[in-house]
């Protein structure tokens, strides 16, 4: 799908950004009209919008038959402790060792 709009947004900023003028526009939105209208583009699409649409029916089937009946769980009240703080590390600088200049 990302290609898809990736290729469409290519297409929309070279027809916008052309200065070929008014043919090379219209050989643009021909070429994308048959294209889109084309058998395997349309079974695509099709078989595309099946499968969104059977797959979401297909997962909530699945999730009844697991917990018919859903229950909610208030967690609000429940108090959860904190892990203790850390003691900061302090490093002090070696005696006797001179700074690097």
């Amino acid at each position: 799908m990302k290609v898809v709009t990736l290729a469409a947004g290519l297409a929309v900023g070279y027809v916008l950004g052309t200065r070929a003028g008014r043919e090379k526009y219209e050989q643009i939105v021909a070429g994308a009209r048959r294209a889109s209208s084309h058998p395997r583009v349309v079974q695509a699409q099709e078989k595309a919008k099946e499968f969104v649409g059977t797959g979401t029916d297909a997962v909530t089937q699945k999730l009844a038959s697991v917990n018919p009946e859903p229950t909610t769980t208030d967690l609000s009240d429940t108090a959860v402790p904190r892990p203790p703080r850390r003691k900061p590390v302090v490093t002090t600088p070696d005696v006797g060792t001179t700074p690097l200049v």
